[in-house]
């Protein structure tokens, strides 16, 4: 399989749009991690991202007749610039078909490339089968985002710029992985030529389709997949870079988000860029990876594959980024209600910066406290602090780990509900747009009382809420029959801590 790869992507014609991107030493991690990181700058690519490479391939390519029809594509940002562009150097018609929650600087990004957009469906799944209707209907080629050969072998000049700027001299490069074109590309090509270098890809834990598949041993579809890293959120990866990944790929890395946002702001240091939540997961794959494998001074490469950003994201960016580079520690924490308590608990924490602290009377005789402090030494620190605390005498649970804590609950703290019966609490996501939260509200909200309720505009294109609902007993039958009917992606979180020592009755 191989051999005839080698030759598209040698043959790739990619230059007329992308440039040849630096790969920029990393200082400040390589000293961090012990290993000489360097990065891939896709992000410096004219659409801020790699994917204009197979993009332009697979329409540079096209016969003259091909081409006079037009070109199509189903997209929510990156890709759909990559077409764009590519098409108006081309001289030919594009049409994007994109979910209709895709932020409106992506869809203006489109049409100043000179693209029809056509907005349809609340995700990729649904643009993306509109977009093959449309093909049909007037006779437009379809481009697909990754399962294609001249996408995967333009993706593939990566690779052939990455040995021809280190010689070979590396040990491992790191690639993002969504539908596996780039990986797919890369690995085909680095693997022919240097066998001994590893390809590694990293996926985020709540959008693992590649890793999945290839532990599965076909292709699996996730059931759901997160929306954070956008860009490589793939409910099912191609056919043919499975293919590749299964022959070429040494092994797939899982993040989390706290770990892709502490990436980012690695990137940022070190570049003083800001890559995309998808362009950091190498980098974050790299950190995971080294730690686990205890490598030191190996020569790394990180695909920072994307820039395309929505400015307003930062700011949960910038409230991860410490949680997942182990820098910061959330702890909720019992104390007698009485004089000099707090003073007490501070003297227990000791001499650390104090990052959080919030607190509301609840009873006479004890307190919850939520805490954030800062680390220096990452898990072993805050182990030892909990323990500590624990030796004190305190009732302590760690939240750092806890999605409902840090997503909801640190900004809701305030005291417990009182006489509330039935209060089920659940945790949903659902697309973002002009009106989704009262559509959200109508559907949930009409039958059973909404006891409890925290939404908060994290800049992405999926809502997030939390809800306290009041459900009988004899009612959970009919109220669990009423979610499957709405199609909310939820998870139910009365069992969770944080809700029982913060908010629950």
């Amino acid at each position: 399989m191989a051999s005839p790869y080698i030759e598209r992507i040698l043959k790739a014609r990619v230059y007329d749009v992308a440039i040849e991107s630096p790969l920029d030493r990393a200082p400040r991690l390589s000293r961090r991690i012990g290993n000489e990181v360097a990065l891939k700058r896709e992000d410096l690519q004219p659409v801020f991202s790699f994917k204009l490479r197979g993009a332009y391939n697979r329409i540079a390519n096209l016969a003259p007749s091909a081409a006079a029809r037009g070109v199509i594509c189903a997209s929510a940002g990156n890709h759909a610039q990559g077409v764009a562009l590519a098409a108006q150097r081309r001289g030919i018609k594009a049409v994007v078909v994109m979910p209709v929650t895709t932020p409106q600087i992506k869809v203006q990004a489109v049409i100043d490339l000179g693209g029809e957009t056509v907005l349809h469906g609340d995700d990729y799944d649904a643009a993306y089968e509109h977009a093959l209707a449309l093909a049909r209907e007037r006779g437009h080629v379809f481009v697909h985002p990754f399962d294609d050969p001249d996408v995967i072998a333009g993706q593939g000049t990566v690779a052939v710029e990455i040995l021809r700027q280190t010689g070979g001299e590396l040990d491992a490069i790191f690639v993002p992985v969504g539908g596996g074109g780039l990986i797919g590309g890369i690995a085909v090509y680095i693997k022919y030529l240097y066998p001994r270098i590893k390809v590694i890809g990293v996926e985020p834990v709540d959008a693992a389709a590649m890793h999945d598949s290839l532990r599965a041993g076909k292709r699996v579809s996730l059931e759901r997949v997160g929306m954070f890293a956008d860009g490589v959120a793939v409910r099912r990866v191609g056919e043919e870079p499975y293919q590749l990944a299964r022959e070429f790929v040494d092994e797939i890395v899982l993040v989390d988000t706290d770990e892709t946002c502490a990436a980012i702001q690695d990137i940022f240091e070190d570049t003083r860029s800001i890559a995309e939540p998808a362009g950091a997961l190498a980098v974050a794959g790299i950190k995971k990876y080294a730690a686990r494998a205890g490598w030191q001074g190996k020569r790394l490469v990180a695909i920072t594959s994307g820039a395309n950003m929505n400015f307003d994201r930062l700011r949960h960016v910038t409230e991860r980024a410490d949680l997942g580079a182990q820098r910061e520690a959330l702890l909720a924490v019992e104390i007698p209600e009485q004089p000099g308590s707090f003073l007490a608990f501070c003297q227990a924490l000791g001499a650390r910066a104090v990052t959080e602290f919030k607190y509301r009377y609840e009873s006479t005789h004890a307190a919850q406290i939520f805490v954030g402090f800062a680390l220096s030494r990452g898990r072993e620190e805050k182990d030892a602090v909990v323990a500590g605390l624990r030796g004190a005498g305190y009732a302590v649970q760690d939240m750092t780990d806890n999605e409902v804590a840090k997503l909801h609950a640190r900004y809701m703290i305030g005291g417990h509900a009182r006489g509330i019966e039935h209060e089920l609490l659940f945790r949903f996501e659902f697309p973002e747009r002009p009106g989704a939260l009262m559509r959200f509200l109508q559907a949930v909200g009409t039958r059973w009382n909404i006891s409890l309720f925290h939404y908060r505009n994290y800049g992405s294109d999926y809502g997030r809420v939390l809800a306290g609902i009041q459900v009988p007993p004899a009612e959970r039958d009919d109220f669990e029959l009423h979610l499957a009917e709405l199609h909310y992606e939820y998870v139910d979180e009365s069992d969770n801590p944080a809700y029982r020592m913060f908010l629950g009755a």
